[in-house]
């Protein structure tokens, strides 16, 4: 049964919306956690990604994410300490620290991203694909061009 127009407060939509990301990622991080990354939480995938395949500086990771060098350098620290990312001497700058994944930080993002493709199956299995296509199309239609920003973390604690 369809809800007529008239009973659609427009605050539901940003909840459903929200409820649906938090289903997308806990659905992925319970998977993850079979897959022996039971320590990853959401905010360490936006951290891994902003870190790179090529590294970053704590304070160059915090202005990425959107949080305070300190923020950032509370979070490297137990990423350090779960394995995820490794601190070493940038070659380029003896006085500069480089944060780098580790192979376990790196399996970690590949592994995510395989959950995803397969939790999209399953909405996909749910709604149709046709109807995940659309949602996707419809939602790229109105979000910003650059739709996937890692600054995530400081804005929701902003």
């Amino acid at each position: 049964m369809t809800t007529p127009e008239s009973d659609r407060p427009g605050f539901v939509l940003p909840l459903l919306l929200l409820a649906g990301f938090r289903t997308l990622i806990d659905d992925l991080h319970a998977e993850l956690a079979r897959q022996g990354h039971p320590d990853l939480r959401p905010l360490h995938g936006f951290v891994l990604q902003a870190v790179g395949v090529d590294g970053t500086t704590a304070g160059e990771l915090g202005q990425r994410l959107g949080v305070s060098k300190q923020a950032a350098g509370k979070t490297v620290d137990r990423l350090v300490a779960l394995g995820y990312l490794e601190r070493a001497d940038d070659p380029a700058d003896a006085r500069r620290k480089l944060v780098r994944m580790t192979e376990r930080g790196v399996d970690g993002l590949r592994r995510s991203a395989v959950v995803f493709d397969a939790l999209r199956e399953r909405w996909a299995a749910t709604l149709g694909a046709e109807r995940v296509s659309a949602m996707e199309d419809d939602l790229r239609a109105i979000a910003q061009p650059n739709f996937f920003r890692l600054d995530v973390p400081g804005w929701f604690g902003g």
